[in-house]
């Protein structure tokens, strides 16, 4: 269990951040970028959770989304090490990853189809999840990069699990849209 008895500690105050294992690194680091946007989406599902209240099925999918997150974020903090811990670091997992798919598939099924690209919006709670199906795409893009980078390692497990969540909100979205009958389409040249 983690225990915080002091928010501000001023290690920081130099720019700097401590990982879960390893140097300090600044906080403009890719690796402190991807986890810190993982967060940031973290925070937009929450918002979107003050619309799904009355959709309890969704709303539980989104907690565990939450939680998994926080877990992701762990997995992003402690970067594999050629030296020993004495701790064995959270990852994501494979079963992460299966829950989400599971989860869009059943969500999807009961959707309209698609007959267009979709303009985010609608409901507050479809307006949020497209939003946090793109700070999602964003913090994708950030571990995509920090995977390639020479030194850094990102497991398979959390791009997919990344890369599923923006499909699983986009899902989301849509369903909270009175199963996509609510969607906004896009009107190819609408406006020349």
């Amino acid at each position: 269990m983690v225990k915080l008895n002091k928010i501000y500690t001023r290690t920081g105050d130099d720019g700097t951040t401590g990982l879960v294992s390893g140097p300090r690194r600044l906080k403009s680091d890719m690796r402190v970028e991807a986890y810190g946007t993982v967060d940031e989406t973290n925070s937009v599902i929450g918002l979107a959770r003050l619309h799904t209240t009355d959709q309890p099925d969704l709303d539980a999918m989104l907690a565990r989304i939450q939680n998994d997150l926080f877990d992701l974020g762990a997995d992003l903090a402690a970067p594999d090490t050629s030296e020993p811990l004495d701790y064995e670091p959270l990852r994501i997992i494979d079963s992460q990853v299966q829950r989400i798919e599971q989860e869009i598939d059943a969500l999807n099924a009961t959707l309209d189809p698609l007959r267009s690209f979709i303009l985010p919006g609608g409901s507050p709670a479809a307006a949020w999840l497209h939003l946090a199906r793109t700070v999602a795409r964003r913090a994708e893009r950030h571990m995509v990069e920090l995977s390639k980078r020479e030194g850094e390692t990102v497991s398979r497990a959390a791009i997919e699990y990344i890369n599923r969540l923006s499909d699983f909100l986009f899902v989301a979205a849509r369903h909270t849209n009175d199963g996509g009958k609510a969607d906004i389409l896009w009107v190819p040249g609408k406006n020349r």
